[in-house]
């Protein structure tokens, strides 16, 4: 347990979540240039799932960059709810921390 301030220190958490991005970026790309190629792609639950630990930001700026599975409704609705529900409780832990102060 004398490793776990270390293991929470902000700097950690951001290189962290920052790791997490990427991979969720580069994981969109590798699929996009696998569909191009019409070769076995990765699984829609695998970069849903780098999305829902993290990595959100990455997931969606790769769609973006490379156009990729911004129409393919249930993958978008999935996207955007675990996008809200981030969001949700990001708030929910700043307001819990706004009142501990």
């Amino acid at each position: 347990m004398d490793d776990f301030p270390a293991l929470a220190a902000p700097f950690t958490i951001c290189c962290c979540l920052l790791a997490i991005n990427l991979a969720a970026f580069i994981a969109f790309g590798i699929d996009k240039r696998l569909a191009e190629a019409q070769r076995k792609r990765i699984a829609e639950s695998t970069l849903l799932t780098w999305a829902l630990i993290g990595g959100t930001p990455g997931a969606y700026a790769a769609r973006h960059l490379f156009r990729h599975k911004t129409r393919k409704q249930p993958f978008c609705r999935n996207l955007h709810t675990i996008a809200a529900l981030q969001a949700l409780a990001f708030g929910a832990v700043i307001w819990w921390f706004g009142f501990k102060s």
